[in-house]
């Protein structure tokens, strides 16, 4: 599956199922994404140790799911298969898959 930054994604598998959320992150490598509001995890800070947050404490983060635990989110709002959908250039992102003849 192709995924981009700023997609519209939603989780199908999880504790999380059924919420949607831009996609803020991709990691090809580790086949995982960051969607924003979904996987929320806490992470604590020694003091000094971030100049974001220099106090330290008990802050939320988003986490990574899975790329397969995902689905894209088309015009209609619901989820479809990103082979039936159309890039902004009017090319599709991959070809519609065909029956092979034995």
């Amino acid at each position: 599956m192709r995924l981009r930054k700023n997609d519209t994604v939603k989780v199908i598998v999880g504790k999380d199922k059924g919420k949607t959320g831009k996609v803020l992150e991709v990691l090809h490598a580790a086949g995982r994404v960051r969607v924003e509001k979904v996987q929320m995890v806490k992470r604590h800070l020694k003091k000094g140790r971030s100049q974001a947050n220099a106090e330290g404490g008990i802050i939320d983060k988003t986490g990574t799911l899975a790329i397969s635990n995902v689905m894209f989110v088309g015009e209609g709002g619901k989820p479809v298969r990103r082979e039936k959908l159309a890039r902004d250039l009017g090319a599709k992102e991959k070809s519609k898959r065909e029956k092979r003849s034995t």
